[in-house]
């Protein structure tokens, strides 16, 4: 089990870096972020970390996973390759907190998905799941990293069909 919290978001711009590939090597797309917002003097104004996955794993080939490594800044910067905006959606989310390794996060994305959202009674939505990274693996142990995966949710439930 693994704690989950229920919060409304609201929409955000992020500026990030497309990744293909397995989804532990987006560090690489994050170096390179960070190396440009740092070549830009842009690092203080990163307010929040994440990395925003676009497939699911047990459906599409390692090799062709798609994720985007993104930070949300204080301030309005202007970008340029290999940057992009990316939109974070609003709504409903379900989040779990997950504390050690990011290695070890497969199980927790099992629970969320295989029993936590079938017991919720809830639905996910059609929007990319995504994580916050509350700590950096530059200056923390991989034991005490903090991450929050966020499942977007169904605003409403869908209503039952009866003949």
């Amino acid at each position: 089990m693994y704690p989950v919290e229920m919060k409304t978001i609201t929409a955000a711009t992020a500026v990030g870096v497309n990744h293909v590939g397995a989804y532990m090597q987006i560090a690489k797309a994050f170096d390179t972020l960070y190396g440009w917002l740092s070549t830009h003097g842009h690092v203080g104004a990163v307010r929040r970390s994440i990395g925003l996955y676009l497939d699911d794993p047990t459906a599409v080939p390692e090799a062709n996973l798609r994720s985007k490594a993104c930070v949300i800044l204080n301030e309005d910067i202007d970008i340029s390759a290999p940057l992009e905006r990316v939109e974070i959606a609003g709504g409903a989310y379900a989040v779990l907190r997950h504390t050690g390794p990011y290695a070890d996060m497969k199980p927790a994305y099992q629970w969320l998905y295989g029993v936590w959202l079938v017991q919720s009674g809830l639905e996910a939505a059609d929007a990319p799941v995504f994580e916050e990274y509350l700590n950096s693996p530059r200056d923390t142990a991989p034991s005490d990293l903090v991450t929050d995966i966020y499942l977007p949710l169904r605003a409403e439930r869908p209503s039952l069909v009866t003949d």
